[in-house]
Order: structure tokens, then C-alpha cells, then sequence
């Protein structure tokens, strides 16, 4: 497996200092957080999606993916949602990232099949311009649908190749499932894995990878056991958590942890 971590973890650090800071500890990729508050959005002009691919490129580092926002079951109109994820899917076409993250975003007032099909619906016009871009939408489990068990509710509706699931760790535990039950429901849809660890289904802060409750022995050993080879990603959100230990210190620490669990699981 590949090891990555998002820039939520590093908020508003420039480009080049996150390439480097990549290859410098260890990471084969980098997810990015895709948002106007950060130095890589959908707003940037074509010259610079160029520079930023070259300075990953002269860093070896990946470009994993893009970290949106778009929220495919939430009330409303279909196309701003779907003009959100378009644009996402051009930066990713231009950096050469192989898939874009979005929300599931049900409404608290909404029924769960009215939020499955909003999302199925979106998901599945998104799904032939994803396609020519050839990136891939993944659905991460979180919010509105939070477990696998959600997530395939609405991935079942969209039956296309280029939409697939993106696995946060925590948010399927909080929602009780078991990480067997979890990867059985999204293998079939698994674009990559979200890592992370907390002190308690109460307390999300987040902590250096395996200081908290977070299963990611179990997480990892099942991925190892089924043959799976993707991505295991790093999600530190730094930038919800101010008093959080700042992440660059811990880098070294989480890829060994990280390394650990995977030859345990050889």
C-alpha cells in the first residue's frame, strides 16, 4: 500500500513546502484540501495548476487526490452541486489526480431515500463527465451517511465505474459498524482509505496514529488480507483543532506506524 496525508493537516502551507515536507518523511502522495482558504482550489488560473504539478513532479510525490466539498444529497437544485464537481474535475484532470472526494450532505429535514436518490441522481449525470476527464468521484463515508452500509445505499443507485467510495476509518466506528462489515459493503467501490485516530467516540481531537481508540490494526490487517493495494491516507484535521500537536513533528512517527501495521499484516 501507498502512504499519503491531506493538507488539512498543514492549512494554507504553500505548495512547495508541502511537496517537500512529503518527501521528506516518507509519503509517496498527498491529498489536498480544495478549498479558496487553500493554496490549491478550483479558482486557480492554468499556469498554475501547471507549476503545481511541477513541483510535485520534482519532489516525486503524487497528487492523490482533491479533498471538495460538494454535497450530493443535500436540498435543492441539481446544478449548482453539479457545476461544484465539475469544476473539481477539471483541477484534478490538470494536476493529474486520479479522483476528487465529495459529501454526502443529506439535510437533517430529509427522508433517507429522498437523500440516497438526490445523491444517486447527481452522482450518476457527474459520473460521463468524470469519465472524460478520467478522475475518479469518490463518496466519502461521513455526516448524512456516514457508515457503508449508507454509502452502498447510494453507490448501488449510481452503478457507474467512475464513482466509488472513499473510506474515513472513524466516521464508519462512530457509526457502529465493525471495520469487517465496512470493507465488505465498499470493496467492491474502494477508491482509498482515510486514516486517522481520536481519544474517544466523544472526544475527535485528533491524536498521533495509534495513541487513540481508532481500530487501524484491524482497518489495515483486513485491506492486507483481502489483497488490497491501494492508498492509506492521513487525515490530521489540524485545521478544525487548533490545540492539536502540529503535524510536520509527527510525520516520521505515523509513516513508521503506518509501516508497522502493514508488515504485521504481510
Amino acid at each position: 500500500m501507498k502512504l499519503a496525508f491531506s493538507t488539512l493537516g498543514v492549512p494554507g502551507l504553500p505548495v512547495p513546502e508541502v511537496a517537500r515536507l512529503a518527501a521528506a518523511h516518507g509519503y509517496h502522495g498527498v491529498e489536498l484540501r480544495a478549498h479558496p482558504e487553500e493554496p490549491v482550489h478550483p479558482g486557480l488560473d492554468l499556469t498554475a495548476r501547471a507549476d503545481t504539478v511541477a513541483e510535485f513532479k520534482a519532489a516525486g510525490v503524487e497528487i492523490l487526490g482533491l479533498a471538495g466539498y460538494a454535497r450530493v444529497a443535500a436540498p435543492g437544485d441539481d446544478e449548482p452541486v453539479l457545476a461544484e464537481i465539475r469544476d473539481l474535475l477539471d483541477l484534478a484532470r490538470d494536476l493529474g489526480a486520479p479522483y476528487i472526494r465529495v459529501f454526502p450532505g443529506g439535510g437533517p429535514d430529509q427522508e433517507p431515500a429522498e437523500a440516497d436518490a438526490t445523491a444517486a441522481r447527481r452522482l450518476g449525470t457527474a459520473a460521463e463527465y468524470a469519465a472524460d476527464a478520467g478522475v475518479r468521484i469518490l463518496l466519502e463515508t461521513h455526516d448524512s451517511h456516514r457508515t457503508a452500509a449508507d454509502a452502498i445505499r447510494v453507490l448501488g443507485q449510481v452503478g457507474h465505474r467512475q464513482v466509488g467510495a472513499l473510506w474515513d476509518v472513524m466516521h464508519t466506528w462512530l457509526g457502529g459498524e465493525q471495520p469487517s462489515e465496512s470493507y465488505a459493503a465498499l470493496s467492491p467501490y474502494l477508491g482509498y482509505v482515510q486514516v486517522k485516530d481520536i481519544a474517544s467516540a466523544t472526544d475527535t481531537t485528533p491524536l498521533p496514529l495509534g495513541a487513540g481508540v481508532l481500530p487501524l490494526a484491524e482497518c489495515v490487517e483486513i485491506l492486507s488480507r483481502h489483497g488490497w493495494d491501494g492508498w492509506l491516507c492521513w487525515e490530521y484535521e489540524k485545521r478544525w483543532y487548533e490545540a492539536a500537536e502540529p503535524l510536520p513533528g509527527l510525520l516520521d512517527k505515523g509513516r513508521d506506524h503506518l509501516g508497522r501495521l502493514l508488515n504485521d499484516s504481510a
